[in-house]
């Protein structure tokens, strides 16, 4: 195998989402032709996998990640809590942090993202109180440059409502993305939203807001989605969590979603940092603590999961892969296989304005390729056994090697030993 990233031309033997085994020819970063088994042909230099035994999916999308916060939790050791005892450790520990520190463990957490599949990120990062708040989001513009080539990587101005303008500006100065916040978290929500979209419609840019992360309380959605129905229909406009959702009762949840809906609004659930942080106060029949999935997809919401927090304050555990996500949405949300793979993939992809990828013809060369024999398979035993593509360029390879004892074995090992005599 050549050394790592190098271009692809041709996968050989793939099994495709609907089952069958095709060839897929990749010219540049886009996919090719997709033809019979046997019948693809490999063009200039790029190399050829052969994909027997392994499925070929539309790589994943992570569209809500918090690299500055990642893999923390061992140096902060907090409590077991709900979202504001985590909010509180995590803030006593950011006084702390260098931007060295911030930046190791975001390129480790992105990494392990890339290794499992994930080629394209949205990353949430704080803008810090105090001293130097731009600590995290300098970390985190220098790991982008690190990383270009192999992920992308979009910046979300995380700002609490005590953060000033003029530092929120300064992180989109400094390379920020989009505006983002928790405008639910404020001692007076509507007037945060309000100040954050009217921030981001001054720099043009969009929003990407953790919204209604509770299981009660102001139900902020719906004046967020009236205050950016007049936006321009590619600037970014996403809502994460939205917990509260999944309390209300069918009729007033499909007002709701009557809104979204005209402000063609995205949405993403993060099932393993809400199933941990919320119901805390629930001994009996503790909640889910999920936003209304099963609702918002039939009623063709742009609908996308991630992994969200990594074992930090906010959830102590996470493997950083896209799979787990999905097979979360299975137990929790009600999901079909297919449908919680859509949700990591290509409604990710989409909650996050990107084109199309996958082994289809003119799509985006973003591909994952992983060992099994169906999506209900790969989702339930999520083999660590893949091929990870990003722009036509195989940049991860994992394999594993197994021995298992047998039942022959452990009977062969447990026979009497015939005795041994010499002459």
């Amino acid at each position: 195998m050549h050394q790592l990233p190098f271009h692809i031309s041709l996968l050989r033997s793939a099994t495709l989402p609907d089952g069958t085994v095709r060839d897929v020819e990749i010219n540049g970063n886009r996919v090719g032709r997709v033809v019979a088994a046997g019948q693809g042909r490999r063009s200039g230099s790029g190399a050829e996998i052969d994909l027997s035994g392994f499925m070929l999916l539309p790589a994943p999308a992570e569209p809500h990640a918090h690299f500055d916060k990642a893999l923390s939790a061992e140096a902060i050791r907090p409590p077991l809590g709900n979202l504001r005892d985590a909010i509180e450790a995590w803030r006593r520990h950011a006084s702390t942090m260098t931007v060295d520190d911030i930046r190791g463990r975001a390129l480790e957490a992105a990494l392990t993202l890339l290794a499992n599949g994930t080629t394209s990120v949205r990353c949430h990062v704080d803008v810090l109180l105090g001293d130097k708040p731009l600590r995290g989001v300098e970390a985190l513009v220098a790991v982008r440059q690190e990383l270009e080539g192999l992920m992308d990587l979009e910046l979300v101005a995380l700002a609490g409502s005590e953060v000033p303008d003029a530092d929120i500006e300064a992180a989109l100065d400094l390379g920020v993305d989009l505006v983002g916040g928790s405008p639910h978290l404020s001692a007076d929500p509507f007037a945060d939203l309000r100040r954050l979209i009217t921030l981001a419609e001054r720099r043009g840019v969009g929003v990407d807001l953790h919204t209604d992360e509770s299981l009660d309380g102001e139900l902020t959605i719906v004046e967020f989605a009236r205050l950016v129905r007049e936006w321009p229909a590619g600037r970014m406009r996403t809502a994460g969590h939205c917990v509260r959702l999944g309390t209300l009762e069918p009729e007033g949840l499909h007002g709701v979603i009557d809104e979204i809906l005209a402000s063609d609004l995205g949405i993403v659930t993060l099932p393993i940092t809400n199933l941990y942080l919320q119901g805390w106060d629930h001994p009996a029949s503790t909640p889910r603590g999920l936003t209304a999935v099963r609702t918002l997809l039939d009623r063709g919401a742009r609908l996308g999961a991630g992994a969200d927090n990594v074992r930090d304050p906010f959830n102590p555990v996470g493997r950083s892969d896209a799979f787990e996500t999905a097979g979360l949405l299975v137990v929790a949300a009600h999901l079909t296989p297919a449908e919680a793979y859509q949700a990591v993939s290509v409604g990710a992809r989409s909650v996050m304005g990107m084109p199309a990828a996958g082994p289809v013809e003119g799509a985006d060369a973003e591909l994952v390729a992983i060992r099994g024999t169906s999506i209900g398979d790969v989702v339930a035993n999520a083999s660590p056994d893949r091929y990870v593509i990003h722009a036509g360029r195989l940049v991860a390879h994992s394999e594993i090697s197994r021995r298992i004892a047998t039942p022959a074995s452990l009977r062969q090992l447990s026979a009497p030993m015939e005795p041994r005599y010499s002459a």
